[in-house]
Order: structure tokens, then sequence, then C-alpha cells
């Protein structure tokens, strides 16, 4: 809604919440007082009949049941959730446990990572917005995986993401004295995006695997991806292979060759920051990647997506830096 608000081609039309239906949007939101001014509303396919696009900020399975139902009545939809990622329907069952409702809709789907499926996104009525620790992997890899500089089945993605991942829900896993001065890895065995991230990088090499371990940080908002990966060719040109890969690209930044990106440095834009280097030694890439989860990472991609759908201008309402300090 931050972002939406001041985007010029934008009208919010409905926003829905079944615990808060009937409060006013700047009661929860103080920030977006005098901006948005309207009540929450229970969430009903009817409701959306006059919208062009309605985005599911939801949790999983729930854009399953009611796309279908908005896609017929003309009605665009972009899911932030996991219904829509994974194409292999038995891997998603595994992984989610549950039947997925529609399956048909699966293979319609365009994976919404504009630096891969940009032409697809344009021409699409249903759109799987990226998890936010596979958009910060994912662009970590392509350029080498495009060149064919590394091996495809030796990458490990270190992450590491602040605690608004997990939602506005209380939990003491996530309160803040059980978080603050600490940091914990999760799901070392096997975490949600772990077959999402795969199954993205075998479409370009079908050999492609990682071993992907999530650790939880003391701060609020970003990702910091380590991704290593032995390599096939110690490129002299690496720096500048990742400069033209990415040279057209609004939202990532390659970082000049030996930086170190920060997290803070993209806190509320949607960008995503890269530094590769190569370890002589060890004959090695180490791609560092830097994103807000909430933006880059799930909110600012979605409008990025929208964006494409409607012919509007890739960046509009996505223009701001990030906020440092």
């Amino acid at each position: 809604m931050r972002l939406l608000v001041r985007h010029p081609s934008v009208i919010l039309e409905k926003i829905t919440s079944r615990s808060k239906a009937g409060s006013a949007v700047a009661d929860l939101f103080p920030s977006l007082r005098g901006l948005v001014k309207l009540d929450f509303s229970e969430p009903a396919v009817d409701s959306y009949r006059d919208c062009d696009l309605v985005f599911f900020a939801t949790p999983n399975t729930t854009a399953m049941e009611q796309a279908q139902s908005l896609l017929d009545a003309g009605i665009r939809v972009i899911d932030l959730a996991a219904d829509f990622r994974i194409k292999h329907i038995p891997t998603w069952e595994q992984w989610y446990g549950t039947t997925h409702a529609c399956p048909a809709l699966v293979a319609e789907a365009v994976y919404g990572l504009p630096e891969l499926n940009r032409e697809k996104i344009r021409g699409a009525r249903l759109v799987a917005n990226p998890g936010c620790y596979p958009t910060s992997v994912i662009l970590a890899l392509l350029p080498l995986l495009a060149n064919r500089l590394i091996d495809p089945r030796s990458i490990i993605a270190d992450c590491k993401s602040g605690i608004s991942g997990a939602g506005r829900k209380a939990s003491i896993d996530t309160a803040f004295c059980e978080v603050t001065e600490s940091v914990k890895a999760y799901a070392v065995q096997g975490h949600r995006h772990l077959p999402e991230i795969r199954e993205v990088l075998q479409t370009l090499d079908a050999d492609a695997d990682l071993v992907f371990t999530p650790h939880l940080m003391p701060m609020i908002r970003g990702i910091h991806a380590t991704v290593y990966a032995d390599a096939c060719t110690a490129a002299d040109r690496v720096q500048s292979l990742f400069e033209d890969y990415y040279r057209d690209e609004p939202f990532v930044d390659v970082m000049p060759a030996g930086s170190h990106p920060e997290t803070r440095s993209v806190r509320g834009a949607n960008i995503c920051r890269l530094a590769v280097h190569y370890l002589a030694s060890a004959n090695k890439y180490v791609v560092l990647s830097v994103e807000d989860n909430l933006v880059k990472g799930a909110a600012g991609q979605a409008i990025q997506n929208m964006n494409l759908m409607f012919g509007l201008d890739e960046t509009a309402g996505l223009e701001s830096p990030g906020m440092t300090p």
C-alpha cells in the first residue's frame, strides 16, 4: 500500500482482511493517514468486479481457491504467496502439505522474476511473485549459469533475513527479546523456498542443485545472500560479464569489483545489489546479494510485475532510493 498510494496509474479500490474488517486502514498503519482512506473489508470475489488486478498478499493456499473465478471475470492476478510458483504439482504438494486446488492454472502462471521472464510477464493473466530468498539467490546466479562459469551441482546459498519475513503475527520465535543480539539458522533440513530455487535454476541448467540454509537476523528488513559455487572457468571478465548481463535492468545494481553490499543500502527500495568475487585459492565464485525482503523480495517486485502486465513504465511507483540510515 505504501508503494501503490504514490503510483501514478493506480487507484486502490478494496483492501481486505478477515480479522480487521470494518476498521480503517490508517488505524492499523498510521503512516498511511491521509493517503489511504479505505476501511478493511471482508474478502469476497464479488467485491472485486470493478478491479483490473487483485494482489493476493495472503497465506499459502488462499489464492488457488479464488484465482479461477477472478480470471473468468477478466481480472488479472498476482499472487505473492507460493500457490503458483512451483510447476511440478507433486513437489508443491509435498512441501505445502495439501492437494492443489487448481493445478490447471499452475501451467499458465508466469514466474514473476522480470530479469528472467519479462516478455512472458507482459502477456500474463496470472503471475506467481517469487519468494524473497529465491529472488536474491537466483539473481546472484543468473550470469554465472548463463555463461557456463560454474559447476551447477556445487551451489551453496547461505542466506540471512530480517524478522519481517515471518509476517506480523505474534510469535515467541520472532519476539524482540528472543531475536535481538542473536543469530540462528533454521529449516536446515529443508525450507519451502529450496524447491522453488531448484526448479528455476534447472530451467537454465538441468543439473543445477544447491544447499540452501536460511538464518534469522536481529533486524526488521533485509536479506543478505552469500552464494558460493565451484568455478569451471576462472573468467578474468566475470565483473564485466555481470555488468553486461544486468546493464539494462533498472532494479539490479552490480557494484564495483571488490565491493561488499550492505542490507541497509536497499532498505525500502525495489533493488537487488550484487557483488561478484573470484577466489583463486579455492577456485570458487562468491556472489553477495542484498535486497529488502518486503520490496524487491515481495511487494515492490509485485508492482514491477503489475507495471509490465499493464504496459506501464516498469519503474513507475518504484523510484525511491533506499533509506539510509
